[in-house]
């Protein structure tokens, strides 16, 4: 299995223990296997972003990968390049980034689904660096 299908796979298998939302989900599948130095108690710092940032505004895994990103290059330009591919990459995908949105035009439980696509996006990206 390649390393962005796993981290696709965990970052889905994370959400749907419970014990992560989808940013959190997204972080530490992306930390696990990208920075595994960092400490767990990181992925913390996106605990915030989960449903829309709390007001449904844009997706926390999209949210939570962009700070999982940045955990991992530690370079402000290649960080900002690749959250635009990021971004662009989604938005081809679901139409928007908007968690109300996406929620609302799709069928129940796709957050489990685009979070475990967004962490293997991500490792996707990062394995070309």
């Amino acid at each position: 299995m390649e390393l962005a299908e796993h981290c696709q796979l965990e970052a889905e298998a994370l959400y749907r223990s419970g014990k992560y939302h989808c940013a959190e989900a997204v972080m530490e599948a992306i930390r696990r296997h990208f920075s595994p130095e960092t400490p767990e108690s990181v992925v913390s710092t996106v605990s915030g972003f989960g449903g829309g940032s709390g007001a449904g505004c844009i997706c926390g895994a999209v949210s939570g990968g962009t700070v999982a990103i940045g955990l991992v290059l530690n370079d402000k330009k290649a960080t900002t390049h690749l959250t635009k591919e990021l971004h662009i990459w989604f938005k081809e995908k679901y139409g928007v980034t908007c968690c109300k949105t996406i929620r609302a035009n799709n069928a129940k439980g796709i957050c489990p689904l685009l979070t475990g696509e967004v962490a293997g996006k991500i490792a996707e990206m990062l394995s070309r660096k």
